[in-house]
Parts: C-alpha cells; structure tokens; sequence
C-alpha cells in the first residue's frame, strides 16, 4: 500500500484506504474517491495532481493525495 502521491502517471490504480477525519474522508468521497474504486493520476505539477475518477478528472493538492492509498 503506498499514497496516490507516488503513484506511476497512465497507471491504474485500487483505492485501498482513505485517510483523515470524518470530514477529509466525506469531502474525498464526494469528489469521487471511494474505497475499491480506481484512480488513475493524469499529470503531476509541485505535488499537486489530476486525476481521473469516476470517468471525471480532479485536480488534488499533495495533502489530499497523502490521505489517498492505493
């Protein structure tokens, strides 16, 4: 299990976690970022990252994509 933050770009990836409080976690399941979905990192600019989920893509900031593993 390793964090989104060093994910390979083009890759796929399983969510297998997500971490942070209550509020973190709703706020990441609101974006699309769910437990057993899948995530794939599209670019990567000073640790912030877009991402495809759920068939949309989501621009993240490194904090977030920390709490995120895959």
């Amino acid at each position: 299990m390793m964090p989104l933050i060093v994910a390979d770009k083009g890759k796929e990836y399983k969510i297998l976690k997500i971490g942070g409080n209550a509020e973190v976690r709703q706020h990441l399941a609101d974006l699309g970022f769910v437990v057993g979905g899948s995530v794939c990192v599209i670019s990567e600019a000073a640790g912030n990252l877009i991402v495809n989920v759920k068939e949309s893509r989501v621009g993240i900031g490194k904090d977030l994509a920390m709490k995120i593993m895959i």
